[in-house]
């Protein structure tokens, strides 16, 4: 059987979280805006509980959590929902490797006649703080930076960056889907106003997630909601809340920090592995492993496009070449373009990203599969 390695696109639902999932599914169904009964008390409670346990992996209060159905959601929320109430604010500095879920609300932005200014990474995969920093002007509302790109996995400096605003009204929010409750140190920032996070990145379910917001002294960043009706969520995400999805995200981001160590741990001995099983095939790490976290590597093969290593894995390994969003497109990844990497990197490259719980492959089956592919013409690689 093959194994999953696309753990950045999604992890497999972890069986605790399964479990406490299926107490609201069978049992106490009810809706947690109900309170007459019982059955309505108990989902509401387990609202309130899980909004606790995602709170506290940032040192965030209980009523600093919005959920919404993911990470695309709280990106959209916090870009779209801050502008409507910018006012004469009408610049936005991000950077050129976020993911398409901040790239386009923020076009949609330029549209309505903001400024945007994309800062883009040195040939490592990361930005410059200072670069972010000197961006920001006095009509600057919002710095959206992410914390660890999907392609890469390199961190990026929000600590840094978020220290550079002291002085600036601007509010900065972070895309934290790639590193929620795994990489968390930076995320306690307190100058971070707006985090987002998806479950189904740590071995919670898919289709819940959370915006994070941050008040600052004894004011919230003023969002406005992009839907209407119901007033859930402090009226910013109405509609009738999914319980059991929201008890299994709450219980997922608890048991991540809580075995944190042991993970990373885990994922490091795993990314070894990979990098000195497959050395043989002479891969080229597109981003700087010294600034990763230990559970995304992405990989160009000279002499191999990136669309017949992952075919003639298919039956071996899972890997994807690049965000899950745009795998079903063949042109070149906007991140490794924003890193100015030769064109024969950018079509070969391949990500591979796993969890803790991941089964190795074998890795001598992985480099025998790739033999008849192999170009000897190495000349349009230097």
């Amino acid at each position: 059987m093959a194994i999953y390695l696309d753990c950045a696109s999604t992890t497999p639902l972890d069986s605790r979280v399964r479990a406490e999932m299926l107490r609201y599914l069978d049992d106490d169904f009810g809706n947690a805006g109900s309170r007459t009964h019982a059955w309505g008390l108990r989902a509401r409670a387990a609202v309130e509980h899980a909004r606790d346990q995602v709170a506290t992996v940032v040192g965030a209060r209980r009523g600093d959590v919005i959920f919404t159905s993911g990470a695309t959601e709280s990106n959209n929320l916090a870009i779209l929902g801050l502008a409507g109430a910018a006012q004469d604010r009408r610049h936005v500095v991000a950077t050129a490797i976020e993911h398409h879920a901040v790239l386009e609300p923020l076009a949609e932005l330029g549209r309505r006649g903001f400024e945007i200014t994309l800062v883009s990474p040195d040939s490592r995969g990361m930005v410059d703080p200072d670069a972010v920093a000197g961006a920001v002007r006095r009509d600057t509302v919002l710095v959206s930076i992410m914390h660890v790109n999907n392609e890469t996995g390199v961190r990026q400096p929000v600590a840094e960056v978020a220290d550079r605003l002291e002085q600036s009204d601007a509010y900065m929010h972070v895309d934290a889907a790639q590193s929620f409750a795994r990489d968390i140190d930076a995320l306690r920032h307190p100058r971070l106003d707006l985090i987002s996070a998806s479950a189904h990145k740590i071995n919670g379910p898919k289709g819940i997630g959370a915006l994070i917001i941050r008040r600052r002294g004894h004011e919230r960043p003023p969002l406005q909601p992009l839907m209407f009706g119901g007033g859930q969520e402090r009226g910013l995400r109405p509609g009738t809340m999914p319980v059991a999805l929201v008890a299994g995200f709450g219980l997922a981001a608890e048991l991540a920090v809580a075995e944190r160590d042991e993970r990373w741990q885990r994922c490091v001995a795993f990314r070894d592995a990979l990098l000195t099983g497959l050395s043989s095939l002479g891969g080229i790490v597109n981003g700087d492993l010294r600034q990763s976290v230990p559970y995304i590597v992405n990989l160009s093969f000279p002499g191999l496009e990136a669309e017949v290593a992952i075919d003639a894995w298919k039956d071996l390994v899972g890997v994807s070449n690049g965000a899950a969003c745009t795998s079903q497109s063949y042109t070149c990844s906007h991140v490794l373009s924003a890193m100015r990497l030769p064109t024969w990197r950018m079509e070969g490259a391949v990500r591979f990203s796993w969890c803790a719980e991941t089964p190795q492959p074998e890795w001598d089956a992985l480099v025998a599969a790739l033999q008849p592919f192999r170009s000897d013409d190495r000349a349009a690689v230097t």
